[in-house]
């Protein structure tokens, strides 16, 4: 039996069917997982209108995405929600790496202090989901949420989409500005457009289960290449909330997985993993290695944000991550386009950025595959030598790849940035946290940003002339209204530089003696009004 409690949202005839035709939307979301759902409050945290649409009234069955990382619990953060799933995951930082039953090594994924959001925590999506619609529902005046409204075509218009919905009271159809697929790896809205993934399928099988068990497992990662408990194979654990264990167990492309998730069959393995039987099984999947992308996400106005758009294997947490960092990079700029401030080019911004993203985690993702998986005796035996000196040699532990785990994308180099080879903090990389200090009270630097573009300058500075960006100013301890009292935000940015940073907590430029110009000019090209002519 799930120990999670699964209470339906409940369903209310859309006006549509009433004759009461709202009019054509801004902006609609097909999929009210953790993507749709983000997007839509994203959007109302800047004041534009949603309506999302989910065939389903319910969180999704299973815990599926369980391990989030550090800059997308920032994200969260700024979402309203991120607090909340740091009180109820499993924090931890600390992976552990094993051949056969021996460790190797291990790793601390955030060896230093001054960060508000932990390196990673483990957290059913189930409760996420949760969250978030509880989150969503804080908007109702924004966010319009339709459970049992099931997508079952869409077509493009000359300027917006058009979609066919069915729901329990029968169907109808609705159009708007903008259509988000974020209707996951079988997005209906993928298939109605006709568009497929290019990418790789690989021949291989993993089992996932979910397991309640009383245990005192510390809180950290666990990675087995060919335990004695799964001869030949390899093998992952993880603690989540509730006493849930998350464990992977390759299979092999031979592998029924019809056959593998009977629970005959899966209890004899898990007891063999923990050398006991004093557990319930959770849920069960079997999923096959996939890494693929669509050629582009953005298809007029339908754009794809997450799995809709691109799909990796589990290993590295970088599928559900990777998905928020979809959201958080399309967000301000969607808002910028619906208000008329930018042209479209800056939509199109969004598909240039998060295809590197997309394809940063293939690459990751397909290299770990690899490694794990390997397809020769030759490539097991340099596997394998290359364990063996791992737990010895600081320089094999690199080639060690169970799974690189998810690190925010830099765009450096693509259009909206400004290079400036003075920072320290280089124009593209996401802006990292600190501990201030403000009227006596302790803030975080990231809680300052995000939600417009923002000036961060760091030590004394002449008066800027910020041409209407709200100015940061981070001072030394005793010498400003905001204070470094600690070091980290220096050490991080740089004494004397000032930053400008764009919505999504990005770097946009970075000056060491800015002016009005220059700061005009970086922040004309982060907003790409080339096509609208328009001052930002």
């Amino acid at each position: 039996m799930p120990s999670y409690s699964y209470q339906p949202f409940g369903y209310a005839p859309p006006p549509e069917l009433s004759g009461k035709t709202p009019g054509r939307y801004p902006v609609a979301i097909v999929g009210a997982g953790p993507t749709g759902l983000s997007m839509a409050i994203d959007l109302a945290l800047r004041g534009v209108p949603s309506l999302v649409l989910d065939d389903n009234d319910v969180v999704s069955v299973g815990s599926r995405a369980i391990c989030w990382a550090k800059r997308t619990l920032e994200i969260f953060d700024r979402l309203g929600v991120g607090e909340r799933m740091v009180e109820k995951g499993v924090t931890w930082k600390i992976g552990r790496v094993f051949h056969g039953d021996r460790e190797i090594y291990s790793f601390d994924l955030l060896p230093e202090d001054g960060h508000k959001m932990p390196a990673f925590i483990n957290l059913q999506q189930y409760y996420v989901e949760q969250y978030l619609v509880e989150r969503a529902r804080d908007f109702p005046d924004l966010i319009d949420l339709r459970f049992k409204n099931k997508v079952i075509g869409v077509a493009k218009l000359p300027d917006g989409a058009a979609a066919s919905v069915e729901t329990p009271d029968g169907p109808y159809r609705l159009e708007a500005d903008y259509l988000l697929a974020c209707d996951g790896a079988k997005s209906i809205v993928r298939s109605a457009l006709g568009l497929e993934f290019a990418g790789r399928l690989f021949e291989e099988r993993f089992l996932i289960a979910d397991i309640e068990l009383k245990a005192d497992f510390p809180s950290e990662r666990r990675f087995w290449f060919e335990p004695t408990f799964h001869a030949g194979q390899s093998a992952l654990l993880h603690k989540q909330p509730d006493n849930i264990y998350r464990i992977d167990l390759q299979l092999g492309w031979d592998a029924d997985p019809e056959r593998e998730r009977r629970p005959e069959n899966v209890r004899p393995r898990i007891e063999r993993v923990l050398g006991r039987s004093d557990f319930e099984i959770d849920w069960v999947s079997v999923y096959t290695f996939q890494c693929r992308r669509l050629e582009r996400f953005v298809h007029d106005r339908v754009i794809f944000v997450g799995d809709s758009a691109h799909i990796v294997s589990p290993f590295g947490a970088r599928g559900g991550n990777g998905c928020i960092q979809d959201v958080d990079n399309l967000g301000w700029k969607l808002v910028a386009v619906v208000k008329g401030q930018a042209g479209q080019g800056l939509i199109d911004s969004y598909n240039d950025e998060r295809i590197r993203g997309a394809d940063e985690n293939i690459a990751h993702s397909s290299r770990a595959t690899n490694f794990m998986t390997p397809k020769s005796a030759m490539e097991k035996m340099l596997r394998d030598e290359v364990l063996d000196l791992a737990a010895d040699m600081e320089f094999a532990r690199k080639l060690v790849n169970s799974g690189r785990l998810s690190v925010p994308c830099s765009v450096a180099g693509l259009r909206l940035q400004t290079p400036s080879p003075e920072a320290i903090l280089d124009p593209g990389a996401a802006c990292k946290d600190a501990p201030l200090r403000r009227a006596g009270d302790d803030v975080w630097l990231l809680n300052l940003l995000g939600g417009d573009f923002a000036l961060l300058s760091f030590g004394e500075h002449p008066r800027i002339e910020a041409n209407g960006i709200r100015h940061i100013h981070v001072a030394r301890p005793g010498e400003g209204e905001l204070q470094d009292v600690s070091g980290p935000a220096f050490e991080r940015y740089g004494e004397g530089l000032t930053y400008l940073v764009r919505p999504d907590q990005h770097v946009a430029a970075a000056f060491r003696t800015p002016d009005a110009a220059s700061i005009r000019a970086a922040h004309r090209r982060a907003f790409d009004n080339s096509q609208t002519g328009q001052n930002p």
